[in-house]
This record gives structure tokens, sequence and C-alpha cells, in this order.
């Protein structure tokens, strides 16, 4: 009877599939629809279909074989580090605009650090899809 209840608690056991890299990526590296597989797995957190995964960019280290977490990845980068980036500051109907330093990589979306390059101030912005930086603060 023990046997009979434990074969019915695995055969009950919800499978999901998981989307594992086909070989070691590397931060930075654009993911391809090539560079995937899909695995049988039991695991939260992870990514299950390849469309969700193709096209965005390795955040950390992914390895051959091992289930792609949702923070190991993110939208490929329009800016890179020491870039000279155009920015944008908008309140109240008064618009500024100039040029800054990206200090750190960013794709579509990110919220990165900028150095003003007239004041030598540190200032927070989101990356618009032209490339360019919104600041916030």
């Amino acid at each position: 009877m023990k046997h009979l209840i434990a074969l019915l608690l695995l055969c009950t056991s919800a499978q999901a599939d998981v989307v594992t890299p086909t070989r070691t990526l590397r931060p930075g590296t654009l993911i391809t629809a090539a560079d995937l597989t899909v695995k049988a797995g039991l695991q939260d957190g992870m990514f299950d279909r390849v469309s969700d995964v193709a096209g965005q960019e390795a955040r950390i280290a992914l390895y051959a074989g091992r289930p792609i977490p949702f923070e190991g990845i993110g939208p490929p980068a329009v800016i890179n580090r020491n870039q000279i980036v155009p920015m944008q500051f908008d309140a109240g109907g008064l618009t500024i605009r100039t040029e800054g330093r990206a200090l750190e990589r960013g794709g579509i979306g990110d919220r990165v650090r900028i150095m003003n390059l007239s004041s030598r101030a540190t200032l927070f912005g989101f990356v618009q899809p032209d490339g360019s930086i919104k600041v916030t603060q």
C-alpha cells in the first residue's frame, strides 16, 4: 500500500519545463533561440518558454544545462558604461537637455547612474528606447 501511495504522489506532482542554455553564456551576451533548450524540471523562479528568453541579454553567467532564473537576464543594453548620452529633465513645464556620461550599462527601462558633464553631479535616470536618459533625480 505504501508503494501505491508513493507512486500516486509521483504521478500527480506537476512537471514543468525550464529553459536552459546549451552552452555557457557570459554576462552581456545576447541570447538567441539556438543557445537554448527546454528540459523537464520542478523549479520556481525560472523561465519555462524559449520565447521569453530569446533576444534578451545575460546579466549573470548562465551555465549550460542549468535553468535560467528571472533575474539572470534582461533587455539588451542600449547604453554602455562611460558612453556620452543625451539627458533630459522635465518638471512643471521646464525642460532641461544636456549631455552626461553613463556610469553603468543599461537596457530600455533600466534605472542607471549618470554624471552631468557640466556640473559633475551624479544623477539617476531611466534609459529610453532612443538611447537617451530621462532624468528623475
